[in-house]
Order: C-alpha cells, then structure tokens, then sequence
C-alpha cells in the first residue's frame, strides 16, 4: 500500500492525528468533559454541509462551528455549572439539526457520508500539512502545561489556589479539542472520531499508575488503534473509523482483563503475606 501517494498521505496523517487525537483525551477526561467531543464531532457535520454548499474547504467550516459550539458549550457549563451535561445536549442537538436541514442542500451525499464515517482515500496534502501543524502545537502546548495540567487532573480548586490559570488552560485546550475534532473527522469519521478521544484514555487507566505513564500508554494506544484500523481499512475494505473502533474496542476489553489479573495477583500475594506472618 506505500505504493499508492494517497496511502502515504493517508498514514502520514493517520500517524499525526494518532498522537495527537490522545493528547486532547487525556485533558477532557480529567476536565470530566468527554461528552464534548461527542457533541463536536457532531455539530462538525453542519460546518462540513456549509463547506460542501458553499464551495470553499469543508474542513475549513467544521473547525469554525466546532469553535463556536466549543465556547458555547463552555459559557453555558459557566453560566450553569450545575447542568453541566445540559449544555453539551444542547449544542449537540443544535448542531445535528442544523446539519439534517443544511444536508438538504449538500450537492452530493457521498461527500457528507464520507465525513460521518471517514475514508481512506480521503487525505489531501493540505490534511497532511494541518496534521502536522495540529500535532506540534498540541505537543507543545501539552508539554508547556504539563504542570499545570497535572495539578488541574487532581483538584481544578486546588490548581487555582495554587496559582495555576485554570482558565486560561481550559480557553486554549478547548479551542484545541474543536480543531482536532474537526480535522479529524474527515479521517475516523465524525460519527466516531469521539471514541478516539476516550478510549486510548480509558485503557491507561486501567493500565497506568500515574499521570506520566497514563500520558505515554494514551498516545502509545491512540498511535496503535490509528495505524491498524488503516491498515486493516486498506486490506479488507471497510470504513477506517470502524475498523480503528472495533480494534480499540478489543484494547478496552484486554485492559480491563489485565487490570483485574493483576488486582487478583496483588490480592493474593498480599493474603500469602498476611498468612506467613500471622504463623
């Protein structure tokens, strides 16, 4: 398959976005904000029909609503710190009734359907400039926050008190999870680039004892779903989003699995040491 430029683009962009898509998981998972990417990667398709409608690069308009439902769903979880998950709904419903409405208008609807589930021949050398200007901010802005971050993950109030800009963390890596959202919807799928962005997480915490090593096996995983699920996209000819949720799907289950060995392994040496002792 290298043989073919497309497929190069295809892995080139894969392997960024397998990085960086992680990156941004970590943070909304300890923001406790995963559903945003959900509705994102949904509102994603109204920018995707404006793009299509209109003429100009659908990406281009994915990342525009992305950020203003973004911030929107941010004042309204400020507005209604209460109600968190109410704003996430809402801007999800929005988004997917402007984009029902706007799909009406699309001219061809195998465009739009390559958007709700990826495509792999779908990466142009613009995606492949985007992925790499994407993976070195997040990269950057990750480890330039790293602290900040860290501390934000264990008590947000504390972080502040402690002199961490809270907010200013939160700003930039909203505006940073819309672009990724956006961009990668083309590739995985606006249907299922959110799975990208939870399960890598997920799985380290299963795995991971602490916030470095969750850090490392995320985008370890996140580059690992990546790659095999274009790879098997390629060989079987199915959708690459599917095939990247199916096979991060089966990681999930492994993990867990292995989490409860090892916790039954702690466990029983543990009783093996109590025993010894109390003879």
């Amino acid at each position: 398959m290298f043989e073919f430029a497309f497929m190069r683009r295809t892995l080139l962009v894969g392997l960024m976005l397998g990085v960086t898509i992680p990156q941004i998981g970590i943070v909304v998972v300890n923001r406790k904000t995963s559903m945003m990417g959900d509705a994102l990667s949904h509102t994603s398709l109204a920018g995707v029909a404006l793009g299509l409608i209109f003429g100009f690069n659908p990406s281009l308009g994915a990342i525009f609503v992305c950020l203003i439902s973004a911030f929107a769903i941010e004042a309204m979880r400020y507005r209604f710190p209460q109600y968190g998950d109410m704003a996430t709904a809402v801007v999800m419903s929005i988004g997917l009734g402007a984009a029902s409405i706007l799909s009406d208008f699309t001219p061809g609807g195998n465009t739009l359907e390559s958007y709700l589930f990826g495509s792999i021949s779908s990466a142009t050398p613009h995606d492949v400039i985007a992925s790499i200007v994407l993976f070195v901010v997040v990269l950057f802005v990750t480890l330039f926050f790293y602290g900040g971050l860290l501390n934000i993950s264990i008590d947000p109030n504390l972080a502040r008190l402690d002199g961490v800009p809270v907010h200013v963390i939160n700003s930039v890596f909203t505006a940073l999870t819309a672009i990724t959202v956006a961009l990668s919807a083309k590739m995985v799928g606006a249907l299922l680039v959110s799975s990208l962005l939870v399960i890598p997480v997920a799985c380290s915490l299963f795995l991971a004892r602490s916030y470095k090593q969750m850090y490392l096996v995320s985008l370890t995983l996140g580059l690992v779903f990546m790659m095999s699920g274009l790879t098997l996209s390629w060989y079987f000819e199915i959708k690459p989003g599917g095939a990247m949720i199916l096979i991060a799907t089966m990681g999930l289950l492994l993990s867990a699995l292995y989490a409860r060995r090892r916790k039954i392994r702690r466990e029983t040496v543990l009783q093996v040491k109590v025993k010894a002792v109390s003879e």
